[in-house]
Order: structure tokens, then sequence, then C-alpha cells
């Protein structure tokens, strides 16, 4: 049971993205607030230049299921609050919220790039390891919605290879140099200038050599900078000398992680005049962005963001559709899957603990009785008393556990896990059982409920 609040290229522009852009240090900040609301019982934060989405679940959910909508509503109103005060009223204008079953397929269509600016592209499950990596860092995870992350994890690499939704432009980096292409018709010979040596930027660079751009990369590390145009067949030139690179490009591809711009409007004034009117192309796929948006009013200087994607984006995924429909069955059979595991995870505790009472009651009184009027009886005698009891704990409860295995699948599991805790008097006992399957806050816990409610099901 999560709740997912935030906000997407679909529906949001850039320049409000821009507000919920955070560092490592401000996400974890972020989640350490979240953390600690007495609502919320585990936060996570998903951070790319598309979206800024935090998954969280209720504190004690499974505990309370009578008011599970109730602690839903209170998690979605404590997130809204927190990235409203870091982004202001037009973020708040704009955040979307997905809540229980729609949240978990939104999480695993975000997993498997269904809602992603490039559907297919393989960068959506390196930034979901790093959001969850983040939030186990912070311990801000390690119950269900660890286990939901991670099954989402999954859910993203089977998409990946049971489709071909990956196939053609399956990234920001691809669809900008298509662009480039759609605007010079060939690169071959052009000069481009790539600003930034990070993942994007080194799968720009290799794209457009391979178009046969004559390419310059202008990076903050000088080493950085030499290493890959080393790799790619580039020329590096140090940061200082940006202005001039500007000078001698054709078209120019940025992506940095600058909080400020690093292409101004001021320099681009002086970069014009050298320039002579030979007219300058940028398409700035960082967020924040690198390029100021009023250089694009100079003459001559022309300046694509990644919202101006879309146009190559919506051609490249009608090529793609039938794997997309492919893709969106896997995902909807996957949420039922999980679901189906988390209805027998809220039940086990009650199976446990029932068995538990059962097995306590009667060897409490075998205790009794050993004392008494059976104190003659020979150990041998004494372990034979115990094999029985064990038998026919097993037997009187074989009839109620297979009954519960069924109903572990049922959407009303727990109405009956209600009814089973008041009907045997399980309260004490279902909480040292639930504890037991959800204490501790790690990856392994979650882990051993999910085999615990798989030895209910089977």
């Amino acid at each position: 049971m999560i709740v997912v609040v935030g906000l997407s290229h679909k529906g949001t522009p850039i320049d409000v993205r821009e507000r919920l852009a955070m560092s490592k240090d401000d996400l974890c900040e972020a989640m350490n607030r979240l953390h600690k609301h007495p609502s919320i019982g585990e936060v996570a934060i998903l951070s790319t230049c598309n979206r800024v989405e935090v998954y969280a679940s209720p504190a004690g959910s499974l505990r309370q299921p009578d008011d599970s909508e109730a602690a839903l509503r209170h998690v979605e109103s404590a997130v809204f609050g927190e990235l409203t005060s870091i982004g202001g009223t037009p973020v708040e204008r704009h955040l979307q919220a997905h809540k229980g079953r729609d949240a978990l397929r939104h999480l695993f269509r975000v997993a498997s790039s269904l809602d992603s600016l490039v559907v297919g592209e393989p960068q959506i499950l390196g930034q979901l390891k790093d959001a969850i990596g983040l939030a186990e860092n912070a311990r801000t995870i390690g119950g269900p919605l660890s286990a939901a992350m991670n099954r989402a994890v999954r859910v993203g690499k089977r998409v990946r290879t049971d489709t071909e939704i990956g196939s053609g432009q399956v990234s920001v980096s691809s669809v900008a140099v298509a662009l480039a292409q759609q605007i010079f018709g060939d690169l071959s010979g052009r000069h481009a200038v790539l600003i930034g040596a990070g993942e994007m930027a080194e799968a720009a660079s290799k794209l457009l050599v391979r178009a046969g751009s004559q390419l310059t990369i202008v990076n903050r590390s000088p080493e950085r900078a030499a290493a890959l145009a080393q790799e790619v067949g580039g020329t590096p030139r140090p940061w200082g000398e940006l202005d001039r690179a500007l000078v001698d490009a054709d078209i120019v591809v940025s992506s940095t992680s600058s909080p400020a711009y690093v292409v101004t409007l001021d320099l681009m004034k002086g970069v014009r005049k050298a320039r002579r009117g030979r007219s300058l192309f940028f398409i700035d796929i960082a967020v924040p962005r690198d390029v100021e948006p009023s250089v694009n009013k100079l003459d001559g200087v022309y300046l694509y963001d990644v919202d101006d994607l879309s146009q190559i984006v919506n051609e490249s995924l009608a090529g793609r559709a039938a794997e997309a429909a492919r893709a969106t069955a896997i995902v909807d059979e996957e949420v039922h899957a999980f679901e189906q595991w988390s209805r027998g995870r809220a039940m086990a505790p009650v199976v446990v603990a029932l068995r538990e009472r059962t097995r306590a009651t009667l060897f409490a009184e075998l205790e009794k009785s050993l004392a008494g009027k059976l104190r003659h009886l020979s150990e041998a005698d004494r372990r034979a008393l115990g094999t029985m009891l064990e038998a026919a704990t097993n037997k009187l409860l074989h009839a109620p556990t297979t009954r519960l295995r069924t109903l572990a699948a049922d959407p009303k599991v727990n109405d009956y896990v209600d009814a089973m805790t008041d009907l045997f008097d399980l309260h004490d006992a279902f909480e040292s059982a639930h504890e037991s399957a959800d204490g501790s806050h790690n990856e392994r816990t979650a882990s051993h409920a999910e085999h615990s409610a798989s030895n209910v099901r089977h």
C-alpha cells in the first residue's frame, strides 16, 4: 500500500520541473524530513531530468487495515506539503498523486520506461536503483515500499528482456542528435560542441561522432573532458574557453548538472558578434537547464530544450506501439502478482500467531500434567507426548490453514485478518509475528516476509 506524489514531463513544463531539482544531499534531507512525519513509515524519492516523484507508505499500515484509505490520504497530504515547500505554488498546481493499486501500477510503468519521455530508454532502471540505494543509505525504506520498488526493478528488466521496446531511438541523447540531423540534414563536417561529460553527454558524444561531426568537448573537469575526447575521437577544450568554442560551433548539445545557467545571455551576446551572423543551434537536454532561455531571442540563435523534443519522441513511439502494448500487459500481470504476494504477506503473521497460540496452550497444559499426575513418566514417554501434541496441532490446524491459503489471495484479506485476530484473541501474538516479518528495515526482511507468504499460499 503505497502513495506516489510528484510531477513529470507529462503536463509539467520544464520551468516548473526545475524548481524540484535537488542534489543528493537535498534529496536525503527531504527524505529524512518526510520519514520523521508521524503518518509516513517509508519514503524514497526518484529524481531524474524529467520527473521528481516521492514514493511513500503509511506508518503501521498493515496493523490498521480499517484505516488504510485515511492513512494514504495523510501520507499524500504530508508529501504535498514537503514538495510545495521546496518548489512553491507553481509546483503545487502541477503535483499529481497515485494511491494504492494505481500507485503500484505507476511505479511499475516508470520502471518499464513506459512513462518516460523516450519510451524504452534504459537509463530509468539505473536511476531507480540509485533512488533505492539512496533511501537505503538514509534508512528511510526497508519494508513493504522497499519490496515494491525492488520488484519494480525486476519488472523493468523483464520488460526489456521479453519485448523490443528498447529498439530504435531509446534515449534523450539519441533524440537530441536526431534533431540535429533534422536541422542540418547531414552532420558530416559540422562543428559540434558538447558541454558536459556525464552519462547523457557521453551517449550524445558517441552519436555525434558517428554521424560525422567534428566534436569539441568542454567540461569543468579537464581530465574528464580529455578522457571522453580520447574515447570517442573528439577534441577537449578548457572550461575557460567555452566562449571561443561556441564561436566555432554549428551546433551545441549541453548536458551538465549545474544548478545555474552555463550559457548566459551576456555570454552569447559576445559570442554572436564574433560569429559574424552565422546561425547557432543549441539543444539543451539538462534539467535544470544549462542555456538561459532568453538566448533564443537573439538573431541567428535557436534554442531547443527537452520539452521541444516531443515531436521526434512521438514519431519514435509510433514505431514501438505494439511493444509498448506488450510491456503494458506485463506490467498489469506483475501488479496482480505483487498484490497477491502482499495479501499473503498480510495473512502470514495470522497463521504464525494462530499456530503459536494453539501450540503454547497445548504444551502449557502438558507441562502442568507432567508436573502433577504424570510426573512419574520416563523421559521417553514425555518426548512421546510432546510428539503427539505436535501432531495434534498440525492436524487441528490443517483445515483452517488450508482455508487461509485461499483467503490470502482474496481482496478482502484484511477483513479476514481482523476476524481471525478477534475470534482467537491473537492481538499480542499477531503483533509479535507481524514485527518478525516487518520489524527490521532492510531488504532481507522484505525477502523473508515474501518467503513466509509463499509458504502460506503453497
